[in-house]
């Protein structure tokens, strides 16, 4: 615990909803939903007009539907995210080498390790000129969390929520926990929550008073200690700039249920080229495959298997995945696939056979498992001047939120598509709210296209700088 509120923890606000509605200036003020689409697609960011609707993080899309009918759906960009998520890691950077991330949104800061407060006003005065350079950056506001210790922080953070600043005085923490419900504290959640309100405790001035005995009888020593000193107010855990990767994953939730047994063994073999992507991209390899399946009845089976040596060969890996999924039943139905590896090494011990059994895939023809599949080529019919051609093409798919430039209209986002037809809104930024047009699916002139920068001039979108000037038509002038 420390003498002045020198740690901070900042929480960007509705983060995914809040970047769509700043690219989007039709938007802002409406409700927004962020997530899966799909029949089981859970909702990942809400904007604070959709929750006073009661719609918030992980509900079930259909159930956030139900409540906002008349929201806007998307789908989320992560790519987007995580361009807006480095600038302002950045911009933590230069208060102290010392910034510890929890998500694209959330991190805690040592400002006295970085030399920029060492009491109360200073701390605060960095708060805010944080506060200040993100929205110049970004045009994104964020809450922060001044105190002496994490927790305290964080909960600062959570009561300066939107877009505000909130220090909370090194002395004054048990004060301040104590009539707050037992559910604040890290660790407590629904489970302990009711089993601590089953023993009489539902505020943390309960848990205080119980002392630690009876707080380790009830859930065990580690817990049971580690709450009661949190209860008081103790909270000595150091901010960690580095936190290494355990394990690189990926999984997919199914619309419906997959009963194909070779249905199932491409998505695993898919889910592993998926895997191996984000493996390498964080620069790791890994010894441990992890295959994870969730059957139609809700049980989740997990199995996994540990190679000789630690490895990014998208070969091996696939591989490893489809020998556990023999061990798998998947009779009735498979509703989640996921993949992943674990055992992480910053080296890669190669396997010479897996080497040369890509080579001979790619030398084969071997198909391509990326995620994003080249549209079918138009048929030459529908082009001016083309030969008549009977060949279908194949329906293009647009989805809700997507970046699109028009050759004539320039730049805009998918509203939303069906029956061969797609409704776009042409707007940027830093533009008033554009007009909407239809085209059809396959119209030549509409082309998937980079974010724009939220910011003009910054040049920062998910492609890197200089993208957003390319596909933003002038966008930096």
């Amino acid at each position: 615990m420390r003498a002045a509120p020198t740690i901070l923890h900042l929480d960007m606000d509705a983060f995914f909803a809040a970047a769509e509605q700043a690219a989007k200036p039709s938007l802002r003020g409406k409700p927004v939903i962020v997530g899966g689409l799909g029949p089981r697609g859970v909702v990942a960011t809400a904007s604070y007009e959709a929750r006073r609707f009661g719609v918030h993080s992980a509900m079930p899309m259909g159930q956030a539907r139900r409540l906002a009918p008349n929201a806007a759906f998307l789908v989320a960009r992560f790519a987007f995210y995580r361009s807006i998520s480095e600038q302002v890691m950045e911009l933590l950077g230069r208060l102290s080498p010392l910034v510890e991330p929890l998500s694209l949104d959330e991190a805690f800061v040592d400002l006295e390790a970085g030399g920029v407060a060492d009491d109360s006003a200073s701390a605060r005065a960095a708060g805010e000129r944080l506060r200040a350079d993100i929205l110049a950056t970004t045009g994104l506001t964020g809450s922060v969390g001044l105190a002496g210790s994490k927790m305290i922080a964080k909960i600062a953070s959570e009561e300066a929520k939107p877009d505000g600043l909130v220090l909370i005085e090194p002395g004054t923490e048990r004060e301040l926990l104590g009539p707050r419900s037992v559910r604040i504290l890290p660790g407590v959640g629904p489970a302990t929550g009711e089993h601590l309100r089953r023993a009489g405790m539902t505020t943390v001035a309960d848990l205080a008073e119980a002392g630690e005995d009876e707080l380790v009888r009830l859930l065990g020593k580690a817990h049971g200690a580690s709450l009661h000193r949190m209860a008081q107010g103790y909270d000595d855990r150091p901010v960690v700039a580095e936190r290494d990767a355990k394990s690189v994953s990926v999984e997919d939730t199914f619309d419906v249920d997959l009963h194909d047994r070779v249905r199932i063994r491409t998505e695993v073999e898919r889910l592993a080229e998926r895997c191996v992507g984000r493996l390498r991209a964080s620069g790791h390899s890994g010894r441990t495959i992890v295959l994870k399946v969730r059957r139609y009845d809700f049980s989740t089976l997990t199995r996994s298997e540990t190679l000789r040596g630690p490895t990014d060969d998208p070969v091996v890996v696939r591989e490893a995945a489809g020998r556990l999924l023999e061990a798998v039943d998947t009779t009735g139905g498979v509703r989640l696939l996921g993949v992943g590896v674990s055992g992480l090494a910053d080296y890669t011990q190669e396997d010479l056979f897996a080497q040369f059994a890509e080579a001979a895939e790619a030398t084969a023809g071997g198909r391509d498992t990326g995620e994003a599949e080249a549209p079918a080529a138009e048929p030459a019919a529908s082009l001016p001047g083309g030969p008549a051609t009977t060949a279908p093409a194949e329906e293009r798919h647009w989805s809700p939120g997507q970046d699109v430039r028009h050759a004539v209209h320039g730049a805009g986002w998918v509203q939303g598509s069906g029956v061969g037809r797609v409704t776009v809104r042409f707007e940027e930024p830093w533009s008033a709210p554009g007009r909407v047009r239809t085209f059809a699916v396959d119209d030549p002139d509409l082309e998937p296209s980079e974010p724009l920068p939220l910011v003009r001039g910054t040049g920062r979108a998910a492609g890197g700088p200089g993208r957003a000037e390319a596909a933003g038509g002038g966008a930096a002038a």
